[in-house]
């Protein structure tokens, strides 16, 4: 099913509709969903989303860039990493996924809805407990400049009480990063807070994050809901 379209223009049109006819914006969403030929607006933006163009991040990144890839959860956000691995693996790079949240063959299988055929060398799965910033710079030393690794995710990080606190394992990675050319993307999440009709994407500031990361850990950002995504430079 085709939207008439963007999600962006969707969702004006739903505010401009609440607005116009003095209604809540959830009755005006689910108007403009039932017009798209869906039964409710969490479904239309699904949709939305699942369908969202997520193939051309590589092109934006630069060796040794850290990149934040942030959404609430089933707004893509783990598909556009995988999807990022995918391009990176079918241009003949090293790729590595580095995942606390999926087992190695559920990881699998989602790179398989992604890719019919997949590429010809797959990206790397690894999924243990023990993933933390001097574990993915000790799997990563002596990767070719151009290497791209996911980290799913970055909350996870800090999990366990033998690991570092976040913002420590996110200064050595981004100092890893930097020295030895290797793209680095970790995966987050967007605080419960953040609510969509104050900013139709969110930004570093709705970051869900028990434990402070520093100022400049990334460079570069891509924001998603309800199948917007927004691509920014930090630095």
């Amino acid at each position: 099913m085709r939207l008439s379209a963007p999600i962006y223009q969707l969702k004006r049109r739903a505010k401009l509709l609440a607005r116009g006819q003095n209604i809540p914006l959830h009755q005006a969403q689910a108007r403009i969903a039932a017009e798209e030929g869906f039964t409710a607006w969490s479904l239309l933006a699904a949709h939305a989303s699942k369908n969202a163009d997520v193939g051309t991040l590589l092109p934006h990144l630069s060796n040794g860039d850290m990149l934040l890839i942030a959404a609430r959860p089933g707004h893509g956000k783990t598909r556009l990493g995988l999807r990022l691995l995918l391009d990176a693996a079918i241009e003949g790079r090293r790729s590595v996924l580095f995942s606390l949240e999926h087992t190695e063959r559920e990881a699998m299988e989602r790179f398989c809805a992604l890719a019919d055929p997949l590429p010809e060398t797959t990206p790397e799965i690894i999924a243990t407990d023990d993933i933390c910033a001097d574990y993915i710079t000790n799997y990563l030393a002596g990767s070719p400049k151009g290497t791209v690794a996911v980290i799913d995710y970055l909350q996870i990080l800090d999990q366990r009480r033998s690991t570092p606190p976040l913002s420590e394992q996110v200064e050595v990675l981004k100092t890893f990063a930097r020295e030895t050319g290797v793209i680095l993307a970790a995966i987050s999440q967007i605080d419960r807070s953040y609510e969509p009709e104050a900013a139709s994407v969110p930004g570093l500031a709705d970051l869900r994050l028990p434990n402070p990361i520093p100022p400049g850990a990334f460079s570069k950002a891509c924001f998603l809901n309800a199948g917007e995504v927004r691509f920014q430079s930090l630095i």
